[in-house]
């Protein structure tokens, strides 16, 4: 479980999350909005990347916002970005083994746990080909397999099927799903994809202009008049 209580977070003037109160309960949940709305800043400072202004975020009972951001990984957190950070120059393998370094966990089993999230997110290419050798739904896979290696506790996916023909997003879907049951990790899903996250998601929590508008089952939340006003057009979404 994740408590968010009253963050807020200010950048000269400007305020992209406003007071943030909500708890993500656990499995797969959504965070949505438009552009802008202040959802990768809600990633950034659980990253450490960001430190707000007030407010507190408890993880699993321990207080994130406390933890030095080197410590937050090694507790589990991880998290893809908009941007994909996998270096092209290195293998596939490489790229998920450094992830597995810097997680904290001990034991001899490095080799067996790389493989295993490689072969989790369903990579047919071979381990050791270069990233920069692959294409956009391999390249994603990567990033996904990066975030579920060395014992996550909290998966935050940034957009992840950003891009993706529908074929390709359906096979990110069943591996997005598969993520709590396989790992025992908490995922909060950010993408722009209502099918997908109406598919993946239990709970979903909207942010307009930093500023929490609806949060609770998906299907109620995406009938909220509000969400529809704010994000997803007039139309019945239902």
């Amino acid at each position: 479980m994740i408590e968010v209580d009253g963050l807020t977070v200010r950048f000269a003037g400007v305020t992209p999350i406003d007071g943030m109160n909500v708890t993500f309960p656990g499995g797969t949940c959504g965070l949505i909005g438009p552009n802008g709305a202040g959802k990768t800043t809600f990633f950034n400072v659980l990253s450490g990347f960001v430190k707000p202004a007030a407010g507190s975020i408890r993880a699993f009972g321990e207080d994130i916002l406390r933890m030095a951001d080197y410590r937050r990984a090694r507790w589990g957190l991880r998290r893809t970005f908009q941007t994909e950070q996998a270096i092209e120059q290195l293998s596939v393998f490489d790229n998920v083994a450094m992830i597995y370094e810097h997680s904290g966990v001990k034991g001899a089993g490095k080799r067996a746990e790389v493989q295993a999230a490689i072969d989790f997110v369903g990579l047919e290419t071979p381990p050791r080909a270069r990233v920069g050798g692959l294409g956009a739904r391999e390249r994603r896979l990567v990033e996904v397999a990066r975030a579920v290696v060395g014992s996550p506790r909290v998966v935050l996916l940034d957009e992840p099927a950003a891009g993706l023909p529908e074929e390709e997003t359906e096979h990110l879907r069943r591996v997005i799903q598969a993520i709590p049951g396989q790992f025992g990790a908490l995922v909060v899903l950010v993408d722009h994809d209502m099918s997908l996250v109406r598919a993946c998601c239990e709970t979903t929590a909207v942010l307009d202009f930093g500023k929490l508008i609806a949060s609770g089952p998906t299907a109620e939340v995406l009938r909220d008049e509000n969400v529809i006003r704010a994000y997803l057009g007039t139309e019945d979404v239902a």
